[in-house]
């Protein structure tokens, strides 16, 4: 039921906003009585904070398991930039982004990011696959900001193009995008 509760308010605020959708329409949706619902949230914001914490967990959990995938430190970065950047792509900066991103979970999970990608970076870095001569954190900070603007990318290829940037910007070596001839 929770699980259901989270993707039909989801699903209702991608369609009509955050102001338009009520906890009823939410109990409604979904099958449940007012009072059931009310139970589990007190609000739709909550619901969607829930919505999002779970959609983090996931994000995180996709990363670790591409970056912990065999292959050289570089190819591992890059394909994690890449997923990264995926997953990035298409989220929303109004309002309901405002709400979602302010959250302790956020911040941890951001944390939690900027620790994983440093660690390839260093991983990288130690291997004679990226530069060195700036902390890793830093540059996976660049990373991960450079990544965010993959929520503006439509074009085809536009997100490859993204990563190769920041990989070049790492001084990677690897070739992991398989560059076209022109």
């Amino acid at each position: 039921m929770h699980v259901a509760i989270l993707d039909t308010t989801a699903t209702l605020v991608a369609e009509h906003g955050l102001a338009g959708v009520t906890m009823s329409r939410i109990a409604q949706e979904t099958g449940i009585g007012r009072a059931t619902l009310y139970k589990y949230f007190p609000d739709v914001e909550s619901i969607m904070v829930a919505w999002h914490d779970r959609q983090v967990a996931d994000h995180l959990r996709q990363l670790t398991e591409v970056g912990t995938q065999p292959g050289q430190p570089d190819e591992r970065l890059a394909a994690v930039l890449r997923t990264y950047a995926r997953l990035s792509a298409g989220h929303s900066t109004h309002e309901l982004g405002a709400l979602l991103h302010r959250t302790e979970h956020v911040s941890h999970a951001r944390q939690h990011l900027l620790d994983f990608v440093a660690g390839l970076i260093s991983d990288a870095a130690a291997a004679g696959r990226v530069r060195d001569d700036v902390p890793a954190r830093e540059l996976a900070a660049f990373c991960i900001s450079a990544m965010a603007a993959a929520n503006d990318m439509r074009e085809p290829g536009a997100l490859d193009r993204l990563v190769a940037t920041a990989l070049a910007g790492l001084g990677a070596t690897a070739k992991p995008l398989g560059r076209r001839k022109r």
